[in-house]
């Protein structure tokens, strides 16, 4: 059996802690078993271990997010980047294509797709063993998992089964409904709807023959290079709603979609988060704070208090979906970032009035990852070592750096350096023109 995890989006709805960079799942605020703090990503991939369904998980992504999923489950991670983001359908069919061309899977290979981010229990992955066996007894070509619904939402799509049961726990399905308005949404429940939970298992040859229909390529590579030719559409329009034969396997347990700050911080144990101050007379209020700036908290009631290097959010838990609304109203690049080699926040940006600039930031290397060679035309870097030990190579020169060590890079100037151990250092950039778009990487060692 194969998992495929989507990890898709990016958005402002756990603004300021997640932007267009840093979505929601890589967020570690979630308590681990050992008392550490984990992200969505990492809890669902601990529990599909823990129920022994793990043996093999492929993750989809962007090629944004590759390295924060790298970084969150390690290297040795099978992950499969769009060359372009085209909705859920084209996702799933290129990560199909890499079990069938690069790990050699055969047809009758059962695949288990899912988010990777619900925050649910561990019965939710015996109901996915159940939808597996229904595909073992070739019952049905692609069987969805139903959520019970809680209450009338028109955030879920929805899932109207035929009331004969086929099976027990298993129902054909009569329709389905894409996030309605509250009184279509009632109607649904009064029909023993279920929530759509985006989990879908079927054998790789049934969804080959619908990436067939778009592309006739043998190899992995080829089907990639092709990506645009797929129509950019969810899988559930393009594959569930179209199935000939179709059931679904109910879960009534405990399910949430953590997207918004009202329901992150309902399964938050602490309620103050960093460097935070909050006294006794607050009531059901969170303070989480990412920045060293003490955070303190008075006689607070229902809110929701969030600070990172992007901003700072103070918000009436009740009106916590309304943030990507005022948040899009921020145009200002992401302020921090997991990369490969480890991770980077923005301190300090500074616009003089002759138009010179600086961006001050601090830099995490991991031991032995490294930024490869590059050179910039329109700034000056200085780097001071905080912590750590370096490998330097500055204009064709290697030398060892460390705590206490400056290193002043001109613009034009190649550099590259590799952590020895993990490396902390500052990075002041400064100049008329300061942009993501000024690296140029050079494809050899410097």
């Amino acid at each position: 059996m194969q998992i495929i995890l989507l990890s898709g989006g990016s958005g402002k709805r756990l603004w300021p802690l997640s932007n267009n960079t840093r979505s929601k799942q890589f967020i570690k605020l979630l308590e681990a078993p050992d008392g550490s703090k984990e992200s969505m990503v990492q809890r669902v991939v601990r529990q599909l271990k823990e129920s022994g369904i793990a043996d093999s998980v492929t993750i989809a992504t962007s090629v944004a997010q590759r390295d924060a999923i790298i970084n969150h489950l390690g290297e040795n991670v099978d992950v499969v980047t769009e060359p372009e983001r085209r909705d859920t359908f084209p996702a799933i069919a290129l990560a199909s294509s890499y079990l069938k061309y690069e790990k050699r899977c055969g047809d009758d290979e059962i695949v288990v797709v899912m988010p990777c981010d619900p925050y649910t229990e561990l019965e939710y992955f015996h109901t996915i063993s159940s939808m597996v066996k229904v595909v073992e007894a070739d019952a049905v070509e692609l069987v969805l998992m139903g959520i019970t619904p809680t209450y009338p939402s028109t955030k879920y799509g929805y899932v109207v089964p035929k009331m004969d049961s086929l099976d027990s726990g298993l129902y054909s399905v009569l329709n389905f409904t894409e996030k309605p308005d509250v009184t279509t949404a009632e109607k649904l429940i009064a029909e023993h709807a279920f929530w759509n939970g985006g989990v879908f298992a079927f054998r790789l040859g049934y969804i080959m023959e619908i990436v067939r229909q778009y592309i006739q390529a043998n190899t992995f590579v080829a089907i990639r290079s092709r990506y645009g030719e797929f129509p950019k559409i969810s899988f559930d329009y393009e594959v569930a709603e179209k199935a000939q034969s179709v059931a679904v396997v109910p879960f009534s347990g405990g399910w949430k979609d953590l997207g918004t700050w009202n329901t992150l911080t309902d399964e938050l144990r602490e309620h103050a988060i960093g460097n935070v101050v909050i006294d006794k007379e607050s009531e059901n209020t969170h303070v989480i704070n990412e920045l060293e700036l003490p955070i303190m908290c008075i006689g607070a009631r229902n809110l929701v208090i969030a600070a990172s290097n992007d901003g700072i959010l103070i918000s009436d838990k009740s009106k916590s979906e309304n943030i990507k609304t005022y948040a899009d109203r921020l145009q200002c690049r992401p302020m921090f970032e997991e990369c490969h080699w480890g991770e980077y926040k923005i301190i300090d940006t500074t616009k003089f009035s002759n138009g010179y600039k600086s961006l001050t930031m601090q830099l995490k290397i991991k031991a032995d990852k490294g930024i490869s060679c590059q050179v910039h035309h329109h700034r000056d870097e200085v780097w001071t070592i905080i912590n750590g030990e370096g490998e330097l190579v500055l204009d064709g020169i290697r030398s060892v750096i460390g705590r206490g060590d400056t290193v002043t890079i001109k613009k034009g100037v190649k550099h590259a350096i590799r952590a020895i151990s993990d490396l902390t250092f500052i990075e002041v950039q400064s100049g008329e023109l300061l942009s993501e778009e000024d690296i140029e990487m050079l494809d050899y060692k410097c």
